[in-house]
């Protein structure tokens, strides 16, 4: 490659995405979770809610509303408190001549990600502030994240996306007076700057063809036009609606998922013996190296275990694409680890619940729980610049979306 297309990839990278983006995002969510605040506490205050119909039955009302400035860790912002006629309301979360909020919005929001009942966030704001807040507050704020959700579902997204990782987690929601399974579908991105970033979340009770279509659909209706490698499991009709949405993507089927559905009817004392057999497969150098070793696993397990080199052989074109690529690039997309790790982090910060009511509590669970991964992620990935020459190597600059 010549010397003028590294310096513009030099020039390109760095202007590469930083966490600004996230940042004023989460001073945004910060600055409506204080406003929310201040309104359920006039609500409270008061005795009824804004615009209610028998307002006029209370003595006191609403009285227009005060700028102030406040700081958090984002900053400053710019917030407005509502004031009362009688001018009896003090608010407790920005008492007045007090300017300065510390870790708020992570008693807010971060709290009620982690898992935290409205109990036990309303002890912690009490014991940091000092100040008495019902769970009824606490619980009308966080039911009204729903609204933040709505708008990050919908909000733009990059034009070319060079790795889109998709794979699910399955929760036991009640709906109808049962409780059943349902899954949320997650996506993560790879932009051309080398950045991770969360593309969305889709609830469904039954995954199928045209459950998957519509997400992508989803996806390129937000502004995407370019999927280079997708990895995902092998989920019946995913990697057909693929073809159909973003017919130039290379899809990798994730091999540890096929890894796990080979063992899942192997006796027990041969697994470990099988699971290395398999590995020589994935681990090979080259496609045809892993055919050999393929034929060799089959040679000696067929007859056990048929149904294993059966599937493999099946799914082959999809398995392998990941040969395809340089080592830098094969390490990143033969699985969906990075989904499965997102996944046990929010395990993590939902393990108290057994079950959960609806929906909505499924979608501020996992939405808050992907906030909290995503603020990690302020770095591009690592060996980004040669992982970017390989890709407009093997792609050309167009399709990676740089301009040179």
């Amino acid at each position: 490659m010549d010397e003028n297309l590294k310096r513009a990839l030099r020039e390109h990278l760095g202007k590469a995405k930083s966490s600004k983006g996230l940042s004023e995002m989460l001073q945004e969510l910060f600055k409506e979770a204080v406003q929310e605040l201040l309104q359920a506490e006039m609500e409270e205050h008061l005795g009824y809610e804004k615009h209610a119909s028998n307002s006029n039955q209370f003595p006191n009302s609403r009285n227009g509303k005060a700028r102030k400035t406040i700081k958090s860790k984002y900053g400053e912002t710019e917030i407005e408190v509502p004031r009362d006629r009688e001018g009896t309301f003090e608010p407790q979360v920005i008492p007045k001549r007090k300017r300065i909020i510390e870790e708020i919005e992570d008693h807010v929001l971060s709290l009620y990600s982690h898992g935290l009942s409205t109990r036990d966030i309303e002890s912690h704001i009490k014991d940091l502030y000092g100040v008495e807040m019902s769970e009824a507050t606490i619980s009308h704020i966080t039911d009204r994240i729903i609204d933040h959700i709505e708008q990050w579902k919908s909000r733009s997204l990059e034009r070319v996306y060079m790795v889109v990782w998709m794979d699910a987690i399955v929760f036991k929601v009640r709906q109808d007076g049962k409780v059943i399974d349902k899954a949320v579908q997650i996506a993560v991105g790879l932009n051309n700057q080398g950045y991770k970033e969360m593309l969305g979340m889709w609830l469904c009770q039954n995954e199928s063809a045209s459950f998957w279509m519509s997400v992508l659909t989803n996806l390129k209706s937000r502004g995407v036009e370019e999927i280079l490698v997708t990895s995902t499991d092998n989920l019946k009709g995913f990697t057909d609606a693929i073809s159909a949405v973003f017919p130039s993507a290379r899809t990798q089927v994730c091999i540890v998922h096929q890894l796990r559905n080979s063992l899942k009817f192997v006796v027990w004392k041969d697994k470990k013996a099988v699971a290395q057999a398999l590995k020589q497969v994935y681990d090979a150098p080259d496609e045809q190296i892993a055919a050999n070793k393929l034929a060799a696993f089959e040679e000696k397990w067929a007859k056990k275990y048929p149904y294993i080199g059966q599937s493999w052989r099946n799914n082959w074109d999809k398995l392998t694409t990941f040969f395809e690529f340089p080592m830098e690039i094969r390490k990143i997309i033969y699985t969906t680890n990075i989904i499965e790790n997102i996944n046990r982090i929010i395990r993590k910060y939902t393990k108290t619940k057994t079950s959960l009511p609806n929906d909505t509590a499924v979608e501020k669970a996992v939405y808050l729980a992907l906030m909290q991964v995503s603020k990690k992620w302020t770095m591009p990935q690592r060996d980004w610049p040669i992982m970017l020459l390989q890709f407009i190597n093997i792609f050309g600059q167009e399709k990676c979306g740089i301009k040179i």
